[in-house]
C-alpha cells in the first residue's frame, strides 16, 4: 500500500551541542510533525545531528513516534531515520521499526520517503505492508 500527503513541522528545539571539537559538532534536537492526507497523525522526533566545517556535509539519526490514523486504521508506530549529505548529494532512509506498531497498526512494515518542495513545504510517500505480528 502507498500513503501520501503533506506534513508540517513545528517546535524545533535544539539543545546546546554535547560535543564540539575540531569543527565537528554533535547535538540533539526535538521537533514535532503533523501529517495530513492518507496518514493523519502527529509525531515527536528525537534527532542526533552532526555538522562539519563543510556546510553541505552533515548527518542525522533519529527516532520518531507517530500516532494517528493510516488509511482508516488507528494506532501508532516508530520510524528510524538515517540521513547523510555532502557536496556530491544526499541520502535519507526512514524505516518502520519492526514490531513497533500498536492498535490497528500492529505488524506494520515499511519505508517513508520525504520530499521538500522549492517553497520549503514537506510531503511524504509511505510504502507499507502488514507483516507478521508477535
Amino acid at each position: 500500500m502507498i500513503a501520501t500527503g503533506p506534513f508540517d513541522t513545528a517546535d524545533w528545539n535544539a539543545q546546546p551541542p554535547f560535543d564540539d571539537r575540531d569543527g565537528v559538532t554533535l547535538g540533539h534536537v526535538t521537533m514535532s510533525k503533523t501529517f495530513h492526507g492518507d496518514l493523519t497523525a502527529t509525531s515527536v522526533v528525537h534527532l542526533t545531528v552532526v555538522s562539519t566545517p563543510v556546510e553541505e556535509s552533515k548527518a542525522y539519526v533519529a527516532v520518531e513516534r507517530v500516532e494517528g490514523v493510516l488509511h482508516g486504521r488507528s494506532g501508532g508506530f516508530v520510524v528510524q531515520h538515517l540521513a547523510v549529505s555532502d557536496p556530491a548529494g544526499q541520502s535519507l532512509r526512514v524505516t518502520v521499526v519492526p514490531d513497533s506498531g500498536t492498535g490497528e497498526l500492529r505488524g506494520l512494515r515499511g519505508e517513508m520517503d520525504i520530499g521538500v518542495a522549492p517553497d520549503g513545504s514537506h510531503s511524504y510517500t509511505f510504502d507499507y505492508t502488514f507483516g507478521y505480528t508477535v
